[in-house]
């Protein structure tokens, strides 16, 4: 296939026949296929723009990189692993820890960089000796634990953020887009979530009327009364603008502050990987190594510019589940989007003005399917979670990892979330396993559970 650029038009290019999928080398026609990446570039939007605002980084230059790196990703898999890259929410707590023992945002770009050069000399080294080293330090018992405490470290988000904004409009969001989902036919069925973001706009817009402005919780802080669609900064945004650069600046402290993440990002893009490969039923073992690299390569041409930092995003996972679209044309469309939205600053403030209550309604379901595609893995690999061997690593990470436990190493720095409950699976599972008895390490499935089976052992007769 090349550098994976070409694509085979799926049937007759509008509707795929019931249970149909598209494939990574298909594609529906140019217009629906451009359809679905705008849908690819607004599930990313939320949190590509949360989180160089957190960061104190800038958004636009965020969601122009972010297409880049997608760009890369793509030639670099040949098509093969249908991924967009957007900024990553591992670091920041790191750039939190970096700009409160007085580092700057080019302090904080320097250390990411760093961060992405060590990513990129992972993949080179996975490439060099084979899936075989991810698989052996991250068997489907923790890769499964790794998505899983991905998708659902996000539920504060929806839970302190954004449904709390607006909870009736949140909750009729939630409904919509679920019944679009399922009840919908054709092409309609598989943008339902663009659908949902379009019935929100208009529902928070018909509540505005009705019933003026809400006293409610804006972005997680005190209640404050607001109109539930503001577009007033979409009138003073410019049509067309580049965003602001600058270079990294490189400092030791900093630099070892964020360096742990990398062991996350690992995780993150072997359990992307791997839930992509579930999903279109191809084995991508060969290709783990290059997706590692690529992103390793997108964050540090992105740092090197003043960008975030970019990582394989579970919003896209949870539109391809919930489409059964996984077309890589799709996302080169996406990253065609993201690239002129970075420089149309209007445009990024009519996105920025999604109000909170759509995304909780959305972001429900979306975050919800990403969780579940770690049951999935386990499901598929016939993992037994009757066995401590493989329950008590994972069920200690998944809290943590949900729950966002942190550990304060020093007065600088802490792990926490998704980095800390990654650590605490792989670590865990890898210690348990050289401490334990023979039998628990045997697959057998004649031997006695080690734990009460519970429902597994009802009469299915």
């Amino acid at each position: 296939m090349g550098l994976g650029v070409r694509w085979t038009l799926h049937g007759d290019g509008r509707t795929p026949a019931p249970g149909a999928v598209v494939r990574p080398d298909e594609r529906l026609s140019w217009p629906r296929t451009a359809g679905l990446g705008a849908q690819h570039v607004v599930a990313m939007f939320g949190a590509s723009f949360v989180a160089p605002v957190l960061m104190g980084l800038d958004p636009n230059l965020a969601i122009m990189m972010s297409g880049v790196a997608t760009v890369i990703f793509l030639l670099a898999t040949k098509g093969k692993v249908p991924s967009y890259l957007g900024c990553s929410l591992s670091f920041v707590g790191v750039a939190a820890a970096i700009r409160a023992s007085g580092g700057d945002s080019a302090t904080i770009t320097g250390a990411v960089f760093v961060v992405g050069a060590a990513l990129f000399l992972a993949g080179l080294a996975v490439q060099r000796f084979g899936a075989r080293i991810i698989h052996a330090a991250m068997p489907p018992v923790v890769t499964g634990a790794v998505v899983m405490l991905i998708g659902f470290n996000l539920a504060p988000v929806t839970a302190s953020t954004y449904w709390p904004q607006d909870q009736w409009t949140a909750l009729l969001v939630m409904l919509f887009t679920g019944l679009a989902v399922v009840a919908l036919r054709g092409f309609l069925s598989r943008i339902a979530i663009f659908l949902g973001l379009i019935f929100g706009y208009a529902i928070s817009w018909i509540f505005d009327l009705v019933f003026g402005k809400i006293n409610s919780s804006v972005g997680g802080g005190p209640a404050a009364e607001h109109w539930r669609l503001d577009l007033s900064g979409v009138a003073k945004a410019d049509w067309i603008g580049l965003p602001s650069f600058h270079g990294p600046s490189f400092e030791w402290s900093a630099i070892l502050v964020a360096l742990p993440v990398v062991i996350a990002l690992i995780a993150e893009n072997a359990g992307h990987v791997k839930a992509v490969g579930e999903m279109t039923g191809d084995n991508l073992d060969d290709k783990l190594g290059t997706a590692i690299a690529a992103d390793g390569a997108a964050s540090m041409l992105s740092t090197a510019v003043g960008g975030p930092p970019n990582t394989t995003y579970s919003e896209n996972i949870g539109v391809m589940a919930a489409t059964r679209v996984y077309s890589t044309a799709a996302y080169w469309a996406a990253a065609c989007f993201a690239l002129l939205f970075g420089l149309c600053p209007k445009f990024g403030a009519v996105v920025a003005a999604i109000p909170g209550g759509v995304l909780g309604g959305i972001t429900v379901i979306l975050y919800g399917m990403i969780g579940l595609l770690g049951a999935q893995i386990w499901i598929n690999a016939k993992v037994d979670l009757r066995n401590p061997l493989n329950l008590v690593p994972a069920a200690a990470g998944i809290i943590i990892g949900v729950g966002g436990v942190s550990l304060k190493v020093t007065d600088s720095f802490e792990l926490s979330g998704i980095a800390l409950g990654t650590i605490v699976v792989i670590t865990g599972y890898h210690v348990l396993r050289a401490l334990a008895p023979a039998h628990m390490k045997e697959a057998s499935p004649e031997r006695e559970p080690l734990l009460d089976s519970g429902t597994s052992s009802y009469d299915k007769s």
